[in-house]
């Protein structure tokens, strides 16, 4: 396991991932889309594997998922840092651009891919999602993390 860093733009907050992500995925929801006018590169870590330093604003939203999805940010810069969802409460939702080395993660999936503009270069290389993605399924011994 690689311990894992990262701040927002000021560096007003940081972070630190003690665990591997759940998930790594290319979000192409609206709202990812407004938030980097882009689609989204998240991680899905468990929340107890997750330290945060500083302060961090919050703006809930119910998604297309119909769940609400509480998305936080640094109040002074603005970066988007993470979102927890009210589906998933033991994870947080990490933008990968915030992460000290971004490249020490790889996406498996575009998710959201009907939500995509026509200009979107997705990687046919990777899952396609049409909408959300299935949970994960429980960590424990017949189901370690991924």
């Amino acid at each position: 396991m690689t311990e894992r860093t990262g701040r927002c733009l000021c560096g007003s907050v940081s972070f630190k991932l003690t665990a591997e992500p759940v998930a790594t995925r290319i979000c192409w929801c609206r709202d990812c889309q407004h938030l980097a006018a882009n689609g989204t590169v998240n991680l899905m870590v468990p929340a107890d594997a997750l330290s945060v330093s500083g302060t961090l604003a919050e703006h809930a939203k119910t998604a297309d998922s119909g769940n609400t999805v509480t998305r936080m940010f640094c109040p002074q810069c603005g970066t988007h840092v993470m979102a927890r969802s009210s589906a998933r409460p033991q994870f947080r939702v990490l933008r990968a651009g915030n992460l000290d080395d971004p490249s020490s993660i790889q996406p498996t999936a575009n998710i959201w891919a009907v939500s995509a503009p026509a200009w979107a270069c997705l990687d046919d290389t990777l899952e396609r999602v049409e909408r959300g993605p299935q949970p994960p399924p429980p960590a424990g011994p017949a189901n370690p993390p991924r």
